[in-house]
């Protein structure tokens, strides 16, 4: 007996119950991005594997051991890409984008892919929203990203349901200062840590900062700080950021272990964390990459940008009860007919609804039936009223309008007069 066919584990079908949901979600970012005078692009899922090298890091463990990498026809290695600053960043670089100091406000929405340990609100297959900007050096920028997620958490009415943590990396010679004095403190202390720490120490050493081990949590207490080893541009930096974030009302957390996974980061980091989630609390991250357009082939171009996860923010509208009651409701009215001539009529005064009720949301039955079964169907679709048509109201050129939700008496209502009873009632509430 063949094997039941089934999806791949950790990647997931998003059925029909639940994407109105998400296009409510994606709607709603759109529209605020729009207002911020950014554009989307779209870029390829596959890309050639060495990009991801170069661009996070061959130490991470992304590239390391969640990547998911296959060998084409031709023998070229190509990645479902695991994140998408980096693919973003080659776009830039191969049509000219950031030429000449242009400043690009870009978005971009899709899946991304890491072969991960499934488990709530982490999936080997995921979906980001991020947001990437070029040629834009000052703090200005920076806190304009983190405004605009504060809008939107608002917007979606979980604002009080996150927390804003910051930190500063530094530039990249302040943050190599700085992994010498944390290796040769760690180092001294090395029966200490956890066995992934003392392998990050030597690949990756500000991993460790990131630790979830409490031993080594407690060996950190004492280890040098980032900010101590911060130089002047940074520092200005940062306090820029800070004061308008300030002057924004934005409140705030300090996290100095804070680092990131990704190796392109610099000076400003940042992450929104939820508490209502369990282990997985990061609902939007980022930060700036000044060096990673250079480290790519381009020439010297600040970025700054982030990325957010759609169905963990999914998941904490549906845990604090902030889905709007109205998407659930994919149909306004259904349109019940009865006889062929009620249903030729039909179609015809559909289309013609259509036209004249922008945004009503018409369902015609379809497959005939009688009287019983088709309202079964009218109520089974959601539909706030049944329209009827009969052999009786064609001959009178009018057609029943029946609540199915509520209180409310069946009417009959004139062809001519239907549009604006249906906007008014339906459309407009």
């Amino acid at each position: 007996m063949s094997k039941t066919l089934q999806a791949i584990r950790g990647m997931n079908d998003i059925l029909p119950e639940q994407t109105p949901l998400w296009r409510y979600f994606e709607g709603t970012v759109a529209g605020l991005l729009d207002g911020y005078g950014y554009r989307q692009i779209r870029m390829p899922i596959v890309e050639f594997t060495d990009l991801f090298k170069r661009s996070i890091g061959e130490v991470t463990d992304i590239v390391e051991k969640e990547m998911y990498t296959f060998e084409d026809r031709n023998g070229d290695s190509l990645t479902l890409r695991p994140e998408g600053t980096a693919a973003c960043v080659r776009a830039v670089l191969e049509h000219g984008l950031s030429g000449g100091g242009q400043v690009q406000k870009l978005w971009y929405m899709g899946p991304m892919f890491r072969h991960e340990r499934p488990q709530k609100g982490r999936y080997r297959q995921f979906h980001q929203i991020g947001l990437e900007v070029f040629n834009l050096d000052g703090p200005d920028i920076d806190a304009e990203l983190i405004v605009l997620t504060w809008r939107l958490w608002k917007l979606l009415g979980i604002r009080d349901a996150v927390t804003l943590e910051l930190n500063s990396l530094g530039t990249s010679e302040a943050r190599g200062r700085y992994r010498e004095a944390l290796v040769e403190f760690l180092t001294a202390h090395l029966d200490q840590i956890d066995e992934d720490s003392q392998r990050r120490l030597k690949t990756n050493p500000l991993r460790v900062l990131d630790t979830k081990h409490p031993e080594t949590q407690a060996v950190l207490v004492n280890a040098p700080k980032l900010a101590d080893y911060l130089d002047d541009e940074s520092r200005v930096h940062f306090e820029g950021l800070k004061a308008r974030l300030d002057a924004a009302g934005i409140p705030y957390v300090i996290n100095p272990k804070l680092v990131r996974g990704l190796d392109y980061y610099s000076k400003t980091v940042f992450e929104w964390v939820t508490d209502k989630l369990g282990a997985q609390g990061t609902v939007c991250a980022g930060g700036r990459y000044d060096g990673l357009v250079e480290q790519m082939g381009g020439k010297p171009t600040p970025g700054v940008g982030f990325a957010m996860g759609i169905e963990r923010l999914i998941l904490l509208l549906e845990t604090l009860e902030q889905v709007p009651e109205s998407i659930s409701r994919q149909v306004d009215v259904y349109l019940c007919a009865f006889g062929e001539q009620a249903e030729l009529a039909g179609l015809t005064l559909a289309e013609r609804l259509r036209d004249e009720v922008p945004g009503l949301r018409l369902m015609v039955n379809a497959g005939a039936g009688s009287f019983k079964s088709q309202f079964k169907k009218a109520d089974k679709s959601g539909a706030l009223h049944a329209l009827i048509l009969g052999d009786d109201e064609l001959a009178q050129q009018v057609l029943g309008f029946k609540p199915l939700r509520g209180q409310g008496e069946q009417q009959n209502i004139a062809w001519s007069a239907l549009a604006d009873h249906l906007a008014t009632c339906v459309v407009q509430g």
